[in-house]
């Protein structure tokens, strides 16, 4: 599994660091870490748009997306 820290981070970075995990780690599991409810919403529907399954579970501080 392929891990994205992007705890802190204003959009639109998180959705760039998730697109460049996706492009080089697709077929793998990635998992993408996010504080903002917005930043939450923005990664899961990129990762959608793109054809993956997106499992969110909100952590003490923030969001886990896991994409597969």
């Amino acid at each position: 599994m392929y891990e994205v820290d992007a705890r802190g981070l204003s959009c639109p970075e998180p959705v760039m660091l998730t697109q460049a995990a996706l492009k080089s780690h697709g077929n793998d599991t990635v998992k993408v870490l996010v504080t903002e409810p917005h930043s939450k919403a923005n990664v899961e529907k990129f990762a959608r748009s793109q054809g993956k399954t997106v499992t969110v579970t909100e952590t003490g501080d923030g969001f886990e997306l896991i994409i597969q």
